[in-house]
């Protein structure tokens, strides 16, 4: 065998197994984790080809996330209608498709998965995600926190076989759980019949998401099997669901605790060693300081944090028109370490998170946000505190509905949300676009009525055809939207100031304006963007922008010349105009 694990790599690992395990546990189980290790890089050498040297992600990434059934056709499998949908339309803007779980599931539209390694019958098979794969990169759901109670793992747990009966977390409901955090306004602890009698299993998301039991090496191993065999299957993103939730320990919130980490580090120590070019993403709705944790120290555990300040604070931005708080919280956001990046979206098969902007905005200042978006037609989601009471988790609503104004006219509609999403593309990091802001959907309130589910509202499947005819009804909103979200993703592929790690700068212009300078020298864009339904008149100090010989820009959305005169640079913008405005010599 080829393949040898470094002295140094094998130190890590078993550091990390000696924390969250022990020694005595680790003495046993790391031979099985190490042979498995090595078993699986001799299967997968072309995963190891990765130059070293080389940058992982461009300007020219960016994702768009969406459902394996999402557009559908009849006497067609999804995934094949999908497929040729991003390939007739996308294939030029975009590089990465971000495939929400696209195995059996029993609930919570595929977050109750029944078996990791199938995909849904009902969406097509592996080889229709290998012909996506010949277009696009991948991004796979790791839903790892639980698994759904249809699975084989339940159903041999509820009948005690071998070491079934240790795969998930029996606890005694007459304990004390004030202290765990919940994410859902559910019962934290569903009783089971099973061979042994009745017990209780823990289940943070719902009865049918039961938690996995990660004490337990068999799981871990079982976990580790799934999240290489991924990346075999091409996902070049893994994204690890609910991660925060993993480890729990009674007696503590059993949110970001230590082995939990420990847990991720120990995946991307595995991942460095046998799969380099794939990279981890935490999902983790929770306040900035609490989500960046998961970049650990030193760029030693996930490679990408989802943004969940980003969506709420864009949308309070528009809301009140007012660019002011999203100015200061990104100007406060640290350097990354070279490897590590924000994952920037505003939409998502969720909702709006509001979590993430506790000790931003005001209590009134949420309240006022949740009022406004309620009257567009938004519902709003809540969690179990630990007083019993209960408080809004998240908004549910298209983010198109939630920033535009549908008595405004189309054209000013499409401003107002293209601007939001501007803002997000021209931002440092990685653009995660979902595919209804993408296609300009609204909200889908007949799917809320037939599900119960107020999620449901932005998931929407579609009809392919009914959805191309609306894609080239001239004029129609939804026409408007996708053609110049392409174009924005054009612009921004073709430009390296857009690159996720280059220089990022805000600049504090008018409350109604954001901008930021994004790149150097003969790369250098400043984007503005006004959040306002009123015009805005500015005038950029020379000093700010200025760089050598460079005194004109082009804004290079509308191929429109400015230059510094008067040691300034004066423009308008527009209600709800954006402008990228590229720094050249005369």
């Amino acid at each position: 065998m080829d393949f040898k694990i470094p002295y140094s790599a094998q130190k890590k690992l078993k550091e990390k197994l000696n924390f969250i395990y022990g020694e005595q546990k680790t003495a046993e189980f790391y031979p099985v984790l190490k042979d498995f290790i090595l078993e699986f890089a001799e299967k997968h050498p072309e995963l190891r080809k990765r130059d070293q040297n080389s940058a992982r992600l461009s300007e020219k990434d960016s994702v768009v996330i969406c459902y394996g059934d999402h557009i559908q056709t009849e006497g067609e499998a999804p995934l094949q209608t999908l497929n040729n949908f991003f390939k007739n339309h996308l294939e030029q803007s975009i590089s990465t498709i971000h495939l929400l779980p696209f195995f059996p599931y029993s609930s919570d539209d595929g977050f109750a998965v029944i078996d990791y390694k199938e995909v849904n019958s009902d969406f097509g098979n592996w080889s229709d995600i290998e012909a996506i794969r010949e277009n696009f990169s991948l991004m796979f759901d790791a839903v790892i926190n639980h698994i759904s109670a249809e699975s084989k793992w339940f159903k041999k747990y509820k009948k005690q076989e071998g070491k079934y009966a240790n795969y998930f977390i029996e606890a005694d409901p007459e304990k004390d759980y004030s202290k765990v955090t919940r994410p859902r306004a559910k019962p934290l602890l569903t009783e089971v019949e099973t061979a042994a009698g009745k017990k209780h299993v823990w289940t943070t998301f719902s009865p049918d998401q039961i938690d996995l039991n990660f004490k337990e090496t068999e799981v871990l191993l079982e976990i580790i099997d799934v999240l290489l065999f991924y990346a075999a299957q091409g996902a070049e993103i893994i994204r690890l669901d609910a991660i925060a939730y993993l480890w729990k320990e009674i007696g503590t919130s059993c949110i970001h605790l230590p082995e939990t980490h420990k847990v991720i580090q120990l995946f991307k120590e595995i991942f460095k060693l046998v799969a380099p070019e794939t990279l981890i993403l935490t999902e983790t709705n929770v306040p900035h300081e609490e989500n960046i944790s998961y970049f650990g120290q030193g760029v030693d555990e996930a490679d990408m944090v989802y943004n969940f300040t980003l969506p709420p604070l864009v949308l309070y931005s528009f809301l009140e028109e007012d660019a002011s708080k999203l100015t200061e919280w990104a100007a406060s956001l640290e350097e990354l370490e070279a490897g590590n990046y924000y994952f920037n979206f505003l939409a998502s098969h969720d909702g709006v998170g509001l979590r993430p902007v506790e000790g931003i905005l005001a209590e009134n200042q949420i309240e006022n946000v949740v009022k406004k978006v309620k009257a567009k037609g938004g519902l709003v989601s809540y969690k179990t505190n630990s007083d019993g009471s209960k408080s809004p988790y998240e908004i549910n609503v298209s983010y198109v509905d939630a920033v535009r104004d549908q008595d405004k006219k189309i054209e000013l509609q499409v401003k107002q949300f293209m601007a939001s999403q501007a803002i997000m593309l021209a931002l440092q990091g990685v653009p995660g676009i979902y595919l209804h802001s993408l296609l300009g959907s609204e909200n889908y309130q007949q799917g809320v009525e037939e599900s119960g589910e107020n999620r449901r509202i932005n998931r929407e499947k579609l009809d392919r055809d009914r959805l191309l005819a609306e894609l080239n009804e001239e004029n129609s909103f939804r026409q408007q939207v996708f053609d110049s979200y392409r174009e924005l993703l054009k612009l921004r592929k073709e430009n390296a100031a857009f690159a996720p790690d280059s220089l990022q700068k805000i600049l504090e212009l008018d409350r109604r304006v954001f901008a930021v300078q994004r790149g150097e020298g003969e790369q250098k864009i400043i984007a503005l963007c006004n959040v306002s339904a009123s015009p805005v008149e500015l005038e950029i100090a020379a000093d700010i922008i200025q760089s050598k010989a460079q005194n004109y820009f082009e804004d290079i959305i509308e191929s429109r010349d400015y230059k510094i005169e008067a040691k300034s640079l004066k423009l308008k913008l527009a209600p709800y105009q954006s402008r990228w405005l590229k720094a050249r010599e005369e």
